[in-house]
């Protein structure tokens, strides 16, 4: 076996085309977009590259056929908020051969040590969590957009190298025709009647009042978590201008009280459901079925975070929320599904506004570390 440094054009071609390989007969697979895993080891797409570093690697059996792939990064702003230096290892793929997998795995070990790390978290993303994160488990049915896909058999890979789970992140699936219970109707429509509490959707011309607002109300809300970091405005502007192509600004919802930013759902339409033909090659045929696709609709959404401030965490604002994307939803007869993804088993007010929902499981993905 080789294993080889992504520097080259080719390299980089061939890192893409490992998951081609490793999926070609597995049907549910829905093959990202090029562009979007290239744009995470692109210094100008990517800002975590001015507080980090990542490298990635490409691997070939003794014939030459490429049989898996990993890549190794070091967030500055996190790594140091451990036990011990954490870095990171991600986007891996490898046939069902143990020696493939924990050469890529000792690979990418063996540089974390290189840059003083002693563990490191995966398979996980160099990047916001909402995108490339977490070993999938359960729940083996076709990804929405953004979410990890991988086969079965790579949780034994993880497990056997050492990995234990940090957490679970849990995906539920809301039939958006199941009607919402009567209590839960009653408290959303009490809350949306009180004084000073308004609601609107997100409009792209006043994409830096939203952006202010996410942030405002994202750092109050998950300041309360285990090593979370602020979030910045130029991470969040760069979050909403990549979900223009696919964004209905109607499915993005934000509440005040008293004119204060105080909870938003962020929801988009599943571009899984545009990008499946595309085998991950956005050309110029591609962008013609995926425009095609867009037009056409979808009928699954994919709820990417919410959030509250912790003020007002119990005062009924994330049912407004959901009401207020039932009534626009509704009569577009056009979406089926929304996918409420993912969800921390720690967080337990957002597992709990799941159940409140009427949400049933879908998947389980784990965020996994290893200490060296």
């Amino acid at each position: 076996m080789t294993i080889t440094e992504v520097k080259s054009k080719a390299d980089k071609a061939a890192f893409l085309d490992v998951a081609r390989i490793i999926y070609k007969n597995d049907t549910n697979w829905i093959c990202p977009l090029d562009n979007d895993i290239e744009a995470v080891f692109d210094p100008k797409k990517n800002n975590f590259h001015q507080h980090g570093k990542v490298t990635r690697w490409i691997i070939r059996d003794n014939e030459g056929n490429l049989t898996g792939r990993i890549a190794a990064f070091i967030n500055d702003k996190k790594a140091y908020n451990y036990e011990q230096p954490t870095g990171g290892c991600g986007f891996f793929e490898s046939i069902n051969h143990e020696p493939t997998a924990f050469m890529l795995l000792d690979t990418a070990k063996n540089w974390l040590q290189q840059h003083g790390m002693q563990a490191m978290d995966g398979p996980i993303n160099f990047g916001e969590n909402d995108n490339f994160w977490g070993l999938l488990v359960e729940g083996f049915t076709p990804p929405s957009y953004g979410m990890n896909y991988n086969h079965a058999y790579y949780e034994g890979f993880f497990k056997k190298y050492g990995f234990i789970t940090l957490y679970e992140q849990i995906t539920n699936h809301l039939d958006v025709h199941q009607p919402f219970s009567e209590r839960f109707t009653k408290i959303a429509n009490w809350v949306m009647a009180k004084p000073g509490y308004t609601f609107e959707h997100f409009k792209s011309k006043d994409i830096e009042k939203y952006a202010s607002d996410f942030i405002e109300i994202y750092n109050d809300a998950w300041k309360g978590f285990d090593n979370f970091s602020l979030i910045t405005k130029s991470t969040i502007t760069e979050s909403f201008e990549k979900m223009k192509a696919i964004m209905d600004e109607r499915l993005i919802w934000f509440a005040y009280i008293d004119g204060e930013p105080a909870s938003f759902i962020v929801i988009v339409p599943d571009a899984n459901q545009m990008i499946k033909p595309l085998n991950g090659k956005l050309n110029l045929l591609g962008k013609l079925i995926f425009l095609y696709r867009r037009w056409k609709g979808v009928t699954r959404m994919r709820a990417i975070v919410m959030g509250t401030k912790q003020k007002y965490q119990k005062h009924g604002l994330e049912s407004c929320l959901f009401i207020k994307l039932k009534e626009y939803v509704l009569p577009l007869k056009q979406y089926n599904e929304l996918e409420l993804s993912w969800v921390g088993d720690f967080n337990k007010q957002m597992i709990a506004i799941h159940n409140a929902v009427g949400a049933t499981f879908g998947k389980k993905h784990l965020t996994l570390r290893y200490i060296f």
